[in-house]
């Protein structure tokens, strides 16, 4: 008996350790809580193929938009964590809607396990081609002689955008005119016919209007200069300190991923994003594959989180 016990015993065993190992055993749904064809759509879209090839099972791209990402967000969080879901999305759902809409049904430091940041890239500070401020200087010094008159466009209330253009007038003391916009695309429309003044936007987005002279670009956010724009300075160099912003995208779970497979599905997605042809259709737009760990990316979400609920309140800002 004792024998047949000790047999049964290492045969659930070894039948426990093979299903630890088939992860994914069934499609995995990657939600992007955003609309088709922007950045984080892109991020989604181009590492799910890599990881179906890998892994043998389809990983599916679920656009999840509204609510300024809070609705795919909230979906992630109530799915079962078996590693069949996963959410891919922008800083806004982690670490800035948080602290602009009332009622939300996540907490972004709690309800999650984090996997990796996938990629980031600076904002970059353009104004029309045929805008009279030549520089970040030409622009702070017409603010302060004409406070609250420049316009800003963004692409909504308490978007990355937005929000770098008020951190911009909190290190400068200046004041401009925030114009929200229903995305960047309409944002970045006006910009080109010169209805608004300035704005800061990702730099993916509008890196071809500046080579095609269409935007002026005076200077990017990063800690260093872009890649694909290296005759533009920083903030820094261009004499404003403590603008340092870049927008990126990152992978998260509903919290109680297995820590195997958590580990599985960090060290596939990080090969994905560093595969040669992922890599390069990322970095010839701006984008910087970052590919960082669990406990590196819940650092940086906690440090982010705290430094825009400072910008928040302090500027006093609103999504109405």
């Amino acid at each position: 008996m004792k024998r047949f016990l000790s047999i049964l015993t290492i045969g659930i065993l070894a039948t426990a350790g093979v299903h630890a190992q088939v992860w994914p055993s069934k499609p995995v749904t990657l939600v992007v809580p955003f609309p088709a064809g922007g950045s984080t759509d892109m991020v989604a879209r181009a590492i799910g193929p890599k990881l179906t090839s890998t892994l043998g099972q389809p990983f599916l791209v679920d656009n999840k938009a509204g609510a300024t990402g809070t609705i795919g967000a909230t979906q992630v969080k109530r799915a079962a964590p078996d590693g069949t879901t996963f959410l891919v999305t922008s800083l806004g759902p982690l670490v800035i809607a948080p602290h602009l809409i009332k009622g939300m049904q996540y907490d972004a430091l709690k309800d999650f396990d984090t996997i990796t940041v996938a990629v980031q890239a600076p904002n970059v500070f353009v104004v029309p081609a045929n805008s009279p401020h030549k520089t970040v200087a030409d622009v702070i010094a017409y603010e302060k002689k004409n406070p609250g008159k420049m316009t800003f466009a963004s692409s909504g209330n308490g978007s990355s955008d937005h929000l770098t253009a008020e951190l911009f007038w909190q290190q400068t003391s200046t004041t401009g005119l925030h114009v929200p916009y229903k995305g960047g695309a309409p944002a970045i429309t006006d910009l080109l016919g010169g209805q608004v003044d300035a704005s800061f936007q990702n730099v993916n987005a509008v890196v071809q209007n500046i080579n095609a002279g269409k935007l002026k670009a005076l200077a990017v956010t990063g800690e260093k200069r872009s890649p694909v724009l290296p005759d533009i300075p920083t903030m820094a160099e261009a004499g404003v300190k403590g603008v340092e912003v870049y927008s990126w995208q990152a992978i998260v779970a509903p919290k109680g991923l297995p820590a195997d497979v958590r580990t599985k599905a960090h060290d596939s997605m990080i090969a994905a994003l560093n595969d040669p042809a992922v890599k390069a259709q990322f970095t010839a737009i701006g984008l910087e594959v970052v590919a960082n760990t669990p406990a590196q990316f819940a650092t940086f979400q906690q440090q982010e989180f705290a430094r825009w609920k400072k910008v928040i309140e302090t500027g006093k800002i609103t999504i109405d």
